[in-house]
């Protein structure tokens, strides 16, 4: 069960994701482990030189997988730059002195930024230094429905007893437990227990805590008198960092440039990971070899996967307005045919944007931008996938953007 958690937690939403753009229309996944018939005519193997290496080893996978935490959320798979260096020495020194160092340790951040990584790092860390360690990584959500669960078939003391009695609790997206007047009574005698004991709490949520709404004002002081730290958006040399890491991680063993026209084309952690099994699957499937213009071609369809809450929320026209206004210049003119750098480089940016962010065909982004043909949309989408990762002007612009949207 351990490993279906696992899958699921890991590919399921990616894998979801692409069986319904593949299929266009909605999939439910599911993760099944069948039984594999023993050979019983097939000799046993030997036992093993150094068994009992291989049985601590065994045990601390174990430990890892019942403490919920994640097999590949390690300090050495996590890139570190100037965006997360703080949280990155803070989450080190919890792990090298867990209860004592920082109690509580708050994390915050945006999406797929590496907040789970990092507090799921120390747990690997402490379960290698001693596998019988009591860790208990889990959500908000989880601990609500289990305190929940616990009122209905009043077994309350039962659920006390599995958060009180670890040594270090790990709760992700601690700021799902607001609003909820029961579940927050409960956490907050819960995490007074755990820090009066000396166990260690460490917590992530995707705001600061003062801007948590309906965060009850005794927990709030609770999680501010630990030390609180912030990890903004990957930038652009963390972001290739990301991409040769996970590629690795696949079996893949990217080019510097291409990984940088990845990273220059991809703004967060998680559409990176999708987009690599987005290109391996083409690349298996298809028995292509991973070539620059494959890259290109896959990006040039918004297949980074991150274009889809700006489609649901943004129009053609508002994209329009958007590069308008950020470059300073007349929609009449970005619209028109003058070719002088100033404007036509916008225009480049205003194609690309509607071809990678809000998914239309090349020939309905040329009808929009002045009636251009589908040759000269694609040659503008190619352009700004190859700049976006040599130019950082480009890449500033592009964010820019997105941010106004």
């Amino acid at each position: 069960m351990c490993c279906l958690f696992w899958c699921d937690q890991k590919y399921g939403t990616l894998i979801q994701t692409y069986l319904e753009q593949e299929l266009e229309k909605p999939v439910d996944l599911l993760f099944v482990i069948k039984q594999k018939p023993q050979d019983e005519t097939k000799p046993l193997a030997p036992a093993p030189l150094f068994e009992n290496l291989e049985e601590g080893e065994e045990s601390i996978r174990h430990a890892i997988f019942r403490s919920g935490i994640r097999l590949t959320y390690t300090f050495a798979n996590f890139a570190v730059s100037s965006t997360n260096q703080m949280a990155h020495a803070a989450a080190e020194a919890v792990a090298g002195e867990p209860g004592s160092a920082y109690n509580p340790l708050f994390i915050y951040g945006g999406v797929g930024v590496g907040k789970t990584h990092l507090m799921h790092a120390v747990g690997h860390h402490l379960l290698h230094l001693d596998s019988s360690i009591p860790i208990l990584a889990c959500t908000g959500e989880q601990l609500t429905n289990d305190i929940v669960e616990g009122i209905k078939l009043k077994s309350t003391q039962k659920v006390r007893e599995k958060y009180r009695k670890v040594k270090v609790l790990l709760l992700d997206d601690v700021q799902f437990i607001a609003g909820k007047d029961k579940v927050q009574e409960e956490f907050f005698h819960t995490f007074n227990t755990l820090v009066g004991v000396g166990s260690q709490v460490i917590l992530t949520s995707d705001r600061h805590p003062s801007e948590i709404a309906k965060l009850e004002d005794r927990l709030r002081s609770r999680f501010e008198a630990g030390l609180i730290v912030d990890i903004s958006a990957p930038d652009f040399e963390l972001r290739c960092a990301i991409v040769q890491i996970k590629a690795q991680e696949k079996g893949l063993q990217l080019d510097t440039d291409l990984a940088q026209m990845i990273a220059g084309n991809i703004d967060e952690a998680r559409q990176l990971e999708g987009f690599l099994i987005k290109l391996v699957t083409e690349s298996k499937f298809k028995k292509l070899t991973i070539t620059k213009e494959l890259i290109e071609s896959l990006l040039g369809k918004g297949a980074q996967g991150n274009g889809e809450a700006i489609r649901e929320k943004v129009t053609p026209h508002e994209l329009i307005d958007a590069v308008s206004k950020h470059f300073e210049i007349g929609k009449r003119a970005l619209l028109g045919t003058s070719r002088v750098k100033t404007v036509a480089e916008p225009r480049q940016i205003l194609m690309y944007l509607m071809r990678t962010q809000l998914r239309l065909g090349f020939e309905e982004v040329g009808r929009l931008v002045g009636g251009r043909d589908h040759s000269t949309v694609m040659h503008a989408v190619d352009k700004i996938t190859n700049l976006a990762s040599q130019r950082v002007d480009i890449r500033s612009d592009l964010e820019g953007i997105k941010h106004k949207l």
